[in-house]
């Protein structure tokens, strides 16, 4: 499905997962909710539409990227604790608090919410030491021996195989204990986001003509090259600016080399003129293409 309609979906669920009935229990028990596991391409928007969910949903949203954690500061550290069995003294192991849990804890006391989503991205692309602990979590809701709190709803996000080598696969029992959805890049939805948060003209006026290369991947000498939607709205802000400060090829190389980071090799070709346009001239129906300053250096013609 695409982004809009994942969005939609995941909303519904969490109204549902969080919906109480007369005596003020949660209608459906913490144990049948099943976390929510979306996987699609990077740069789609999966991070973006959970902050809109919890800020429609008047619900707190804490948020982490896995791959940034290690085994530690997930589980949290081992600590000698002395304990009692049948009158004999033992040392046993125990742990902290997990950073993850922690970070709930302090935004319930900073926020008030007491409700909310926990959004863990890239979960599969954790190291080999931090797997087993992400399977922990998705079938148990754990981290270690510490619970989420009731009332958080869990949403885990990662890239296809194809998007990233180091990532790991789900087994059977894992997917039986989540509900995952696949999202697929979606260039109407792209474009209604992107009126709507005024992306430049050039941005949508060059998808009406190249609609092939709105999300693109492929691979030459120098390895994989791709554009996300992502990068869309990134080269968007970055003409805006452009614009502003008046910077043009000729005063900025910066500018030249941060886009061809941003567009696979063959969709940039750098010219030395004054203004660079769409020069496949639009149908007479459709608005020009508005002229970006020289700084750009995109021609997307050749494609």
């Amino acid at each position: 499905m695409n982004i809009k309609k994942a969005k939609e979906d995941i909303k519904n669920t969490v109204r549902a997962y969080l919906k109480k009935n007369d005596y003020g229990q949660y209608s459906i028990p913490s144990i049948r909710q099943r976390p929510m596991l979306l996987m699609g391409p990077p740069g789609i928007g999966k991070t973006q539409i959970m902050q809109q969910i919890a800020q429609e949903c008047n619900i707190g949203l804490v948020a982490y990227t896995i791959t940034h954690h290690t085994r530690q500061s997930a589980v949290g550290l081992p600590f000698i604790k002395e304990k009692t069995f049948d009158g004999k003294s033992y040392s046993v192991t125990e742990y902290t608090m997990s950073e993850i849990i922690y970070s709930i804890y302090q935004y319930i006391e900073e926020s008030g919410k007491k409700e909310g989503i926990l959004f863990i991205d890239e979960i599969n692309c954790v190291s080999e030491t931090l797997a087993p602990t992400m399977l922990q979590f998705l079938q148990c809701k754990t981290f270690g021996n510490q619970a989420i709190p009731e009332g958080w709803i869990i949403v885990a996000a990662g890239n296809p195989p194809e998007y990233n080598r180091s990532v790991h696969d789900f087994d059977f029992v894992t997917l039986d204990r989540v509900r995952k959805i696949d999202i697929e890049a979606d260039l109407d939805v792209f474009k209604g986001y992107a009126r709507a948060r005024h992306l430049h003209p050039f941005i949508l006026s060059y998808l009406e003509l190249r609609p092939q290369n709105f999300y693109r991947t492929e691979n030459d000498v120098d390895g994989i090259q791709f554009v996300t939607a992502r990068g869309w709205e990134d080269l968007s802000s970055l003409i805006y600016t452009y614009e502003e400060l008046s910077i043009t090829s000729s005063t900025s190389s910066f500018s030249t080399r941060t886009l061809q980071k941003t567009l696979p090799p063959t969709m940039i070709s750098t010219k030395n003129t004054e203004t660079t346009t769409i020069s496949a001239a639009s149908s007479q129906d459709r608005p020009e293409p508005t002229s970006m300053p020289n700084c750009s250096a995109l021609l997307l013609t050749n494609i």
